[in-house]
């Protein structure tokens, strides 16, 4: 797979790159012993790494059998798998499966399955950590519904967390969506909630990891909700 830097990180990364030099170039003129602008530039260093690893942006394709697949939307470990009620827009139960990313993962977020985006809006909120239940409807976050080209329908829910401030979702009411594709991005911590029909077959279990837009995390039965 190649990595490429995601667009979403490349004004933050100019812009750190910016301050670090402003700091570390008068410690290298002026600061005597060597070792304070040694350490600082070291220190500062490794940051602007950690920045640059956080929104790296994997070029990845998938090569399964697309009919009826549904694909990790995020890298992370799965935290939540379990029958619930989902209320803002399908109304009726559906299997959740939640992916919770650290730092360390890969932020950008695939959509789940192909189809045709028929809703997506944001909702203002809350920034508690995001592996917490209550986070999926109390936090900050934006919500994906896309209708697959059997007919059913698959929510996808970005969810910021305690470090995350901005959630950027790309999917607008009529676009194509694509396993391919990325839906979105959530900067520094965050989770990914999928609702899925009653009668899913799921594929993975809790504290299993993913590779968005690889792992296939669970078949679609034909038969499932359709609005």
């Amino acid at each position: 797979m190649r990595v490429k830097i995601h667009h979403e990180g490349t004004n933050i990364l100019i812009v750190t790159a910016i301050f670090i030099l402003a700091v570390n170039i008068p410690l290298w003129i002026w600061v005597r012993p060597m070792a304070w602008p040694i350490a600082s530039t070291t220190i500062w260093g490794v940051l602007y790494l950690l920045v640059v690893n956080f929104f790296r942006s994997p070029r990845r394709t998938f090569k399964g059998n697309e009919t009826n697949v549904v694909v990790a939307s995020a890298d992370g470990k799965v935290v939540a798998l379990e029958e619930t009620f989902e209320d803002e827009y399908l109304h009726a139960p559906a299997i959740q499966l939640s992916v919770f990313m650290s730092i360390f993962n890969v932020h950008a977020n695939w959509f789940p399955v192909n189809g045709e985006v028929i809703y997506a809006t944001h909702h203002p909120g809350r920034f508690m950590a995001a592996y917490l239940p209550k986070s999926s409807t109390e936090n900050e976050r934006s919500t994906v519904v896309i209708r697959t080209p059997e007919g059913q329908l698959v929510l996808v829910r970005q969810i910021a967390g305690a470090m995350a401030r901005r959630i950027v979702t790309y999917a607008r009411p009529g676009d194509e969506a694509s396993i391919q594709d990325h839906m979105g991005f959530i900067k520094f911590g965050s989770r990914v909630d999928i609702y899925l029909p009653v009668g899913t077959e799921t594929l993975v279990n809790i504290g299993d990891t993913t590779t968005g837009g690889i792992t296939e995390v669970a078949r679609l039965n034909p038969k499932g909700l359709q609005k």
